[in-house]
């Protein structure tokens, strides 16, 4: 059965991802990071941005969207901020760097924020949020997307589904990671439910009428052609629930990413039908230091964090979970006993290896 999981190898994963970079011409270092981050989302649980995105990134590559070879430039730096042009290479990669620098920049100067501007997706946004955390430092991170979200009680995409990512650290706790859309869903999970040829829930998103959109294949082709219709903003349709809440922080999330560092926002974002859209990144750091003792900080964040997590659970349900620790129990979980991939999605990224002569070492 094509919806049938296969438990494949986390290394061995990766390494494929990376050697399938490499053919495309992106080098060794680069490649390796942005597999890292690609098979991260599948370990994560969040296959919406795994490795069932990898046909995305080779057409990106092969049309010339993501220009494997890019240098990034820094267009605007102080001690304390920095814009960097990415020239239109692979997201991850220079997303890594970036963060890096950010990092830095707030050991020093206690905290520090940065841009990055004409780049391609960058996977899960809570990786680079929780590079942070072993530096004791609460880490931030988002990025726009293509315009696939429908304003409160508008019909037409008018902004990406704009994730934001929040990580801080704690003691014997795992840590928290909010890692987010500012839509209900984003459209990797759309896509996850067209390949299940599965009916998208009420309330996901509206067709060209503005009604609700149920059949995944044709929101997808209605969102590709900009003819009406998307994904509903964090809280739904309307304001009863703060779907304008949402809406609103999907724009921050723009002004941030696009507006600040004079890079594309809102309608100027759109995919193609071969590969994602161009986009830009915001990241930030916190020394923790600098407002309180690390060791301290990380034991109030145990009180507070155990307190939910140990928080009496509603009928039928077992556990209340705090943001990041469903997906970090995945994670040792998937480490133990392999990555689950669809099979559509097993089948689909041996066969781009296919292509290039390199087999995945669990091709059966």
């Amino acid at each position: 059965m094509e919806h049938d999981e296969i438990r494949v190898d986390r290394q061995s994963l990766e390494l494929y991802c990376q050697r399938i970079f490499q053919q495309l011409g992106v080098s060794e270092e680069n490649a390796a990071t942005a597999s890292k981050v690609l098979v991260a989302a599948d370990a994560w649980g969040i296959p919406s941005h795994g490795t069932g995105r990898l046909w995305r990134y080779v057409n990106g590559l092969k049309s010339g969207q993501i220009l494997s070879g890019a240098p990034f430039d820094i267009i605007a730096e102080t001690p304390s901020s920095l814009v960097i042009n990415a020239n239109g290479a692979m997201g991850a990669p220079v997303s890594v760097k970036a963060m890096e620098m950010i990092i830095e920049k707030a050991k020093a100067n206690g905290s520090a924020f940065g841009c990055v501007r004409d780049s391609n997706h960058f996977g899960i946004a809570g990786y680079y949020a929780k590079m942070a955390l072993r530096e004791n430092m609460i880490g931030i991170a988002m990025t726009n997307t293509a315009a696939l979200g429908v304003p409160t009680f508008g019909r037409q995409v008018m902004y990406g589904t704009n994730p934001l990512a929040f990580a801080a650290p704690a003691d014997k706790e795992e840590a928290f990671v909010l890692d987010m859309s500012t839509t209900v869903v984003t459209r990797g999970k759309v896509e996850v439910y067209e390949r299940l040829e599965k009916e998208l829930p009420a309330g996901w998103a509206v067709e060209k009428t503005g009604k609700p959109a149920r059949d995944a294949r044709s929101m997808l082709d209605d969102m590709q052609n900009r003819v009406g219709g998307g994904i509903l903003p964090l809280g739904g349709m309307g304001k009863e629930l703060g779907g304008h809440k949402g809406f609103g922080l999907a724009v921050m999330v723009d002004i941030l990413t696009g507006v600040l560092c004079g890079a594309s926002f809102g309608q100027q974002v759109y995919d193609t039908a071969e590969s994602s859209a161009r986009v830009s990144h915001f990241f930030g750091a916190i020394d923790i230091s600098r407002f309180r003792d690390p060791g301290d900080f990380r034991r109030d964040m145990d009180r507070m964090l155990g307190e939910i997590r140990q928080s009496p659970p509603a009928e039928g349900e077992e556990q209340v979970y705090y943001a990041g620790l469903p997906e970090m129990e995945r994670e040792r979980e998937n480490d133990r006993l392999g990555i689950p991939l669809l099979k559509k999605t097993y089948d689909s990224i041996c066969g781009i290896g296919r292509e290039w002569g390199i087999r995945f070492s669990q091709e059966r």
